[in-house]
């Protein structure tokens, strides 16, 4: 592992309490510190207050300046199979997990009045993909390249801001459907860099995907218990959501034993191979 980076006003993060500092640590732009405090929140939580009203103030998600974003059909196609191709696909995957660090934390601070469990899960979520951030970012360097130096998309974070006034949509539409697309692309992915000769970014998406399968299992047992409370049918109302939040429709191939570990239903799994 490298050298840690400061992390960015965190004696002050870390007196707050636990849903604003999550909201502090969101706002923070330096991927390397964010990922920093995101782990440091985790091992040194701050009390929770889960009634509090905490307010956002300026644009939200902190990030730099780079990447460049633009439209996901602008990107160029990925091959591991040069130097720069692999440094371009690898430097998506650290994309995804910087992103999936912001997503987390919004989880924990944007929702008030839920059980301190689900504070907990999503706490521990965002320290998880921190760490993947930095394999993934201290990888990118060997070969000699940085996050940043390749554009990217918004997709996930656009849709945190579609759902962001209903946490039902939110647990329906991030981690149990784009999140869990990285159930079903991890293997392929991992294939290609074999291939490369890479076994490195192997490893490290194996860690990845061993971790988000506990992501997306947290998503589904807080969905089931938001439907559970509200007298909702979790497979119609995911289908009410995804047409009202224009979910992307899900493509196979799937990695159906990891959707299996990470706790969907064989009836969730039927209505995939449907039309």
């Amino acid at each position: 592992m490298g050298k840690e980076a400061p992390i960015e006003g965190g004696p002050i993060i870390l007196r707050m309490e636990l849903r604003a500092s999550a909201l502090r640590v969101l706002q923070i732009a330096d991927p390397a510190a964010k990922a920093a405090a995101a782990r440091a929140l985790h091992d040194r939580p701050p009390p929770l207050d889960a009634q509090a009203r905490v307010q956002a103030t300026g644009t939200l998600p902190g990030r730099p300046l780079r990447p460049a974003l633009v439209q996901a059909s602008q990107l160029p196609r990925r091959t591991p199979f040069t130097l720069e191709g692999r440094a371009a696909l690898l430097h998506a995957v650290a994309h995804i997990e910087f992103n999936a660090i912001n997503l987390a934390l919004d989880a924990v601070w944007r929702f008030a009045a839920l059980p301190e469990a689900y504070y907990r899960d999503w706490l521990r979520v965002a320290a998880e993909e921190a760490l993947h951030f930095t394999l993934v970012s201290e990888h990118l360097a060997t070969l000699g390249h940085a996050y940043g130096d390749f554009d990217a998309h918004d997709g996930l974070w656009a849709m945190a801001e579609r759902t962001a006034g209903d946490i039902t949509a939110r647990m329906a539409l991030v981690p149990r459907t784009l999140e869990a697309r990285g159930l079903d692309a991890t293997p392929p992915m991992q294939a290609r860099l074999r291939q490369a000769g890479d076994e490195r970014a192997v490893a490290i998406l194996e860690i990845i995907l061993r971790d988000e399968i506990g992501h997306v299992a947290v998503g589904n047992h807080w969905y089931r218990w938001l439907c559970e409370r509200d007298g909702l049918d979790p497979i119609a109302h995911y289908a009410r959501l995804a047409a009202q939040h224009r979910a992307p429709r899900l493509r196979p191939p799937f990695n159906l034993a990891a959707r299996r570990a990470a706790g969907f239903s064989a009836d969730e799994i039927a209505v995939l191979d449907q039309p």
